[in-house]
């Protein structure tokens, strides 16, 4: 549908309306004129000014009544009429009204209140033109007379806008209208060749409607008329690239390069040349093919050196490395793969590798295969590091494979680049990982290398690297110490450990200073240790039994009974039943039974734990004294009372059975009997549950229970076993009801079962 604009009407079809003088004679009866003999007023120029609130126009003198000074149609009326016209037009000007109230009027508009009214009434706003709606050919071609008409008579106005070509092309563009397009390009290049807007336009054209040896034509013509415009040469080679011309791509830059254009343009030819790699094989493989080997040969060395190391492929490669395969030259093929995979990364190597193991599996030995498949995984441990350098597992694997085969210096070299990605956080679980790259370096300096000096060296480095003011390993101090004890310097040793317990005191430190001199039997030095391990961590009860443990052996049983005696001293344990157990057995072995006794006691004071009862019964059983039984029956009893009152009725209950035990050994039947009253009732019964939120989560079952002594305590637990009796009985009864013959089965049974 197109726009309904008005017609055009011919000028012989126009009607023209001329201003008239009307004569006094003429004058109709009862008008204006009449009213005001002598004047004209023009109607229009009154309702106008009327609109405007201005003055009405002055009226206009005319001739005296009875006269016609200009003839109508005569050549005086339009002279007379364009005077008349000039002299109302200097009447029509409005004069400036005084102003006698300057006062502020009461209701102020401003400005933005007046943007806001235009705004709502879009008095900018124009109507858009009306659609037209075409419905068959006749009014088509209508339309395209008038439009063509219009373009034509806008060229016809101003040749020279290029503008107004290019919209005329692009309509008939639209109408598919190619050969006319192509004639109105051709019209506009003849009125200005130089413009670089029009020739891009044309061929954009010709390019978009797939007329391809139209657009090569023009931009031929583009780049012979101006050869200096980039643009045009840009367009041309990246059209003839993306139609797989590239000879005639080729073909354009050579012609472009030819006119010495910037740096640019050289750069454009070269990525291109970098993209169609293969021409420089094609050129090698005509030249090997007509039996030019040399030429050949300096085919592939100047496309080697073209593309540098930057630019490098392996098809390159491969396909040179096959050519000197074929000349049956396999050192220089060898030098060419090598060569290659010094320079190419791995994901790009993946064909070089293969027709490099290939080779060498036709020509070369074990030594040789061998060789590329190490070089294989090296380039796969690289690409990991290098994606990763924080991956220490990936270090890992590459370091075996070096030091498997690899020279030291190379070994070296690979060991430096991984302790160099120190962890960036200082928090020692990103640093467990990182530590045995060092420690795998020493051990390969010492063990491997033969280099004590330079195994100290990565110690010392190692140790001065760890943030032991927030976290420190012992390990590393601790393999540091046994290199120098191995390389005999124990002064340096002693050193290391000594300024590890300084720096950052661990057990495990001191565990390993006090172990190194007692194995060199300095025992005073052990002492001293043992004093700094316990100022340290006097909660450590392993620390103290070890160092009671060493007097024992010493001989000392007086230094060692005080180092017990401050021990259960100390105000916090770890695990004080492991260091009370200790001391009982040092005086247990010491023969030392009142001793015994009396910590026993003393330990009963501070828990009244069941096994610490069992243990005092059993040790004054194993004592062998007379009165030793009684004795052991004494504690159990005490032990029971003592546990009456507490919660644990399953401690209680192991108690009693460790009693009835006793008593099934050594005691006599009243004694058993005795200890069997006292043990308790087994009862299932039932209790609420309640889920994590406080809510009802039912019902479960568990065993309680029930000595006899609290039962005879309890009035409610003697009256609750007297009727669990009665409603037993109960039930006996009604089975006996429900099954008479049973009943008199039995009894007629019963006399002769007694005779």
């Amino acid at each position: 549908d197109a726009p309904l604009k008005p017609r055009i009407l011919p000028a012989s079809r126009r009607r023209v309306s001329t201003p008239h003088l009307i004569c006094n004679s003429q004058r109709v009866p009862g008008s204006e004129e009449d009213a005001q003999p002598g004047y004209h007023r023009n109607d229009v120029d009154a309702v106008t000014a009327r609109k405007r609130g201005q003055k009405s126009p002055q009226p206009v003198p005319l001739p005296p009544s009875g006269r016609c000074s200009v003839v109508p149609g005569s050549p005086a009326v339009a002279a007379a009429a364009m005077a008349a016209s000039t002299a109302a037009g200097k009447q029509r000007i409005p004069k400036v009204a005084k102003v006698k109230n300057k006062a502020p009027a009461e209701v102020q508009i401003t400005a933005e209140q007046l943007l806001r009214e235009a705004k709502e009434r879009e008095l900018e706003l124009l109507p858009p033109p009306p659609q037209q709606k075409i419905t068959d050919e006749e009014e088509l071609n209508d339309y395209k007379l008038r439009k063509r008409k219009t373009f034509e008579d806008n060229i016809r106005k101003n040749r020279t806008v290029i503008s107004n070509w290019i919209k005329y092309a692009q309509w008939e563009e639209s109408l598919k209208e190619i050969q006319r397009a192509r004639s109105i390009y051709e019209r506009a290049l003849d009125v200005d060749y130089r413009n670089i807007t029009l020739w891009l336009k044309y061929a954009e054209m010709e390019m978009k409607n797939r007329q391809v040896n139209h657009a090569r034509n023009i931009w031929d013509r583009a780049i012979t008329t101006l050869p200096r415009v980039n643009q045009f040469w840009y367009k041309y080679t990246y059209m003839e690239e993306m139609l797989g011309n590239i000879a005639g791509a080729r073909q354009v830059f050579e012609r472009w390069m030819e006119w010495r254009p910037e740096e640019q343009a050289w750069h454009s030819y070269i990525n291109f040349e970098l993209r169609y790699k293969e021409n420089w094989i094609k050129y090698a493989r005509f030249e090997e093919k007509h039996g030019y080997f040399a030429h050949a040969r300096k085919v592939y060395e100047r496309a080697v050196e073209f593309f540098g190391d930057e630019h490098m492929d392996e098809h390159l490669y491969v396909a040179f490395a096959k050519f000197e395969e074929n000349q049956k030259e396999f050192e220089r093929v060898r030098v060419i793969y090598k060569y290659a995979l010094d320079r190419i990364s791995k994901q790009e190597a993946q064909e070089l590798f293969k027709n490099y193991t290939i080779f060498e599996k036709k020509f070369g030995d074990r030594r040789g295969i061998e060789d590329i498949i190490v070089s294989k995984r090296r380039f796969q441990y690289e690409e990991e590091v290098k994606a990763n350098p924080h991956n220490y597992d990936a270090w890992f694997d590459y370091l075996r494979l070096v030091e498997s085969d690899a020279e030291a210096e190379t070994v070296r070299e690979v060991y430096e680049r991984a302790i160099a990605n120190v962890p960036p956080v200082q928090e020692k679980r990103h640093w467990k990982r990182y530590i045995y790259l060092w420690i795998n370096y020493a051990l390969y300096e010492e063990l491997e290398a033969k280099d004590p000096e330079r195994t100290r060296q990565v110690y010392q480095a190692s140790l001065e690297l760890i943030p032991h003011k927030k976290f420190t390993f012992a390990k590393m101090w601790l393999l540091y110490a046994q290199f120098e004890i191995r390389q005999k310097n124990l002064p340096f040793a002693r050193r290391a450990l000594g300024t590890s317990i300084g720096k950052c005191p661990k057990n495990k430190l001191f565990k390993g200073y006090i172990e190194l001199e007692l194995q060199l039997r300095e025992f005073d030095r052990c002492r001293k240790l043992y004093e700094k391990f316990l100022e340290f961590g006097p909660e450590n009860c392993t620390s103290w039994i070890k160092f009671a443990e060493l007097e024992t052996i010493l001989g000392d049983i007086e230094r060692a009974r005080a180092i017990y005696e401050l021990a259960i001293s100390q105000p916090r344990l770890d695990m004080p039943e492991v260091l009370w157990k200790s001391y009982i057995d040092f005086e247990i072995e010491q023969e030392e039974t009142e001793r015994t006794r009396n910590l026993y006691r003393r330990l009963l004071q501070r828990t009244q734990h069941v096994k610490v009862w069992i243990s005092f019964a059993q040790f004054e059983l194993s004592s062998g004294k007379e009165g030793s039984l009684a004795k052991c029956r004494q504690i159990y009893e005490e032990a029971n009372k003592t546990m009456r009152n507490c919660e644990e009725k399953e401690e209680r209950l192991m108690l009693l059975e460790s009693w009835r035990s006793f008593e099934d050994e050594f005691g006599t039947v009243s004694d058993k009997e005795r200890v069997d009253k006292l043990m308790p009732e087994k009862v299932k019964k039932r209790r609420r549950v309640q889920a994590d939120d406080g809510s009802d989560a039912g019902w479960e079952e568990y065993y309680d229970y029930i000595f006899p002594e609290d039962a005879a305590n309890q009035p409610n637990l003697k009256l609750l076993a007297m009727a669990k009796l009665w409603k037993k009985q109960q039930q006996e009864k009604e089975a006996g009801e429900q099954d008479p013959d049973t009943d008199t089965a039995e009894r007629e049974a019963g006399p002769s079962c007694s005779y």
